[in-house]
């Protein structure tokens, strides 16, 4: 049998700031190919109000798709073509940006001032970086939970784990998504397809995967201030980019482990990016910024 040895651990994320939000980013500077079709991925973690109370304003995005998920707290979204709502724990939103939307995200705690949630940005392919928008809103009722005999606990926001489909359909990364609870001092194996660009973000407790490399930062940066070292928070934020194979095996802590486990099927096309745009060249990135300083960036109304 194939496992899926460890290329590297990020033991820490750093702190950065944007849009005056603090939040931790696990990957998402420019260095694309081993998170192919991924991105960025942000944990937007804080139970400090004035930390993420001005949120993320109006904004454009074109050519990903963002997938919020919200594990306390709540996000009121508003867009460019009307659409608006709140996600709160539990919830998901999976957005197709496509060729170009408008909108805005602003968090808020839940009774105890807490907001904690998840952004991962997926790629799309040149055949569709054009696209119409669309939103596709999963609340917590709809996320199927499965069990095991010995307590782990898998939550499926998108693709298929143990005979149950999670409800995200027809995204072009044709993404797993799965939330995971590993019980104290268990040991889980888990089946991932050899085709597959597969990474583990873990948000909870503490535990090794087989054949891990030793613990190790990233060079990183930060949004608001380029220049400035790298702040590396001391929680349990710690990502695990895995080889290709068929199965990875995590060994759960004293406190048990909680991760998300998101593989995809990679694009393997040039990526041109500029903040929240992503595109195949620096072409169409500069037809982009011009049609937002034109009007002409929504194509979809």
């Amino acid at each position: 049998m194939s496992l899926r040895p460890v290329k590297q651990i990020i033991q820490t994320t750093p702190t950065i700031e944007g849009a005056g939000v603090k939040l931790q980013r696990a990957f998402g500077f420019g260095k694309t190919k081993d998170f192919d079709p991924f991105l960025l991925l942000d944990d937007f973690r804080n139970e400090n109000p004035e930390d993420y109370i001005a949120g993320f304003p109006w904004h454009p995005h074109r050519g990903i798709e963002t997938i919020t998920y919200v594990l306390a707290g709540s996000v009121e979204h508003g867009d460019s073509l009307g659409n608006k709502g709140k996600m709160t724990a539990g919830d998901v939103q999976w957005m197709t940006a496509g060729s170009g939307i408008l909108h805005q995200e602003m968090p808020k705690g839940d009774n105890h001032g807490r907001m904690h949630g998840f952004q991962l940005w997926a790629n799309l392919p040149s055949s569709l970086k054009m696209t119409d928008p669309r939103y596709q809103d999963i609340p917590a009722s709809a996320i199927p939970e499965v069990s095991d005999d010995d307590g782990t606990r898998v939550r499926i926001i998108c693709g298929e784990f143990w005979g149950k489909r999670g409800p995200v359909e027809g995204v072009a990364a044709d993404p797993n998504y799965l939330d995971i609870s590993v019980a104290p001092g268990q040991r889980k194996r888990l089946k991932i397809e050899t085709t597959r660009n597969a990474f583990a973000y873990v948000f909870a407790g503490s535990g090794t995967f087989r054949d891990a490399s030793n613990p190790r930062p990233v060079l990183t940066e930060q949004v608001a201030k380029p220049d400035a070292p790298p702040v590396y928070d001391v929680g349990n934020h710690s990502l695990v980019l895995f080889d290709r194979g068929d199965e990875i095996v995590v060994q759960a802590g004293d406190e048990g482990i909680r991760f998300l486990l998101v593989s995809g099927k990679p694009i393997e096309e040039p990526v041109a990016w500029y903040g929240p745009i992503v595109m195949n060249t620096q072409e169409q990135l500069r037809q982009a910024m011009a049609e937002l300083h034109t009007g002409d960036f929504i194509k979809h109304r």
